[in-house]
């Protein structure tokens, strides 16, 4: 790990937005998963300052009839990458954000643990933002460089059958050219170059 490139865990081009949704990770556990996420809030909308208020807990649950599903959730993830490719930052990559509940890959439980979570503004049957996968790569290649990441999946692989994010929507083979990265960094099946 390169401590210095993240400063206690935050990554310096991001705005920071600290969530209070978080906890530490089992003492040497070693961060070498990347989680993508989609959400929008309420869903299709894109914009608002909805996904930040329900990270720090400020959502107004009566603002809109679809937040009655999540009221009293208490999630967030490290970062969030707005349609326009704006990145924040929610939690330390040094804690635990609480971003794929329960979740297993590769016979490995609670990802939570052993994940940095990042969620891209957007639906799982909408198409992404070029900007957005310019910003996911720079943020992965960033990540790489102070953490040891091994492999990037989608919240619907450590989650199959409960979440479907990012979704088919997803280009997964355009987050790989613009990474260079090897195929075994991915989930098997879902790119090629």
């Amino acid at each position: 790990m390169a401590p210095d490139l993240w400063p206690q865990g935050w990554c310096p081009p991001a705005r920071r937005v600290d969530s209070p949704n978080f906890g530490p990770r089992p003492l040497g556990t070693a961060i070498n998963l990347a989680i993508i996420h989609s959400i929008s809030l309420p869903p299709g909308t894109y914009g608002g300052d909805e996904i930040e208020r329900l990270f720090t807990n400020q959502l107004d649950w009566d603002a809109h009839p679809y937040f009655e599903q999540i009221r009293g959730a208490e999630v967030s993830a490290h970062f969030v990458i707005r349609r326009d490719g704006e990145l924040l930052q929610f939690v330390s990559a040094n804690d635990r954000a609480w971003h794929a509940g329960q979740s297993s890959w590769q016979g490995r439980d609670n990802c939570n643990d052993y994940s940095i979570g990042i969620e891209l503004e957007g639906l799982e049957d909408h198409p992404f933002e070029r900007a957005q996968y310019q910003a996911l790569a720079d943020l992965l290649q960033q990540a790489a460089k102070a953490y040891p990441i091994e492999q990037i999946v989608g919240h619907e692989h450590v989650a199959p059958g409960r979440k479907r994010d990012p979704g088919q929507a997803f280009d997964w083979a355009a987050l790989q050219a613009l990474l260079g990265w090897d195929q075994r960094c991915f989930p098997a099946g879902i790119t090629s170059l």
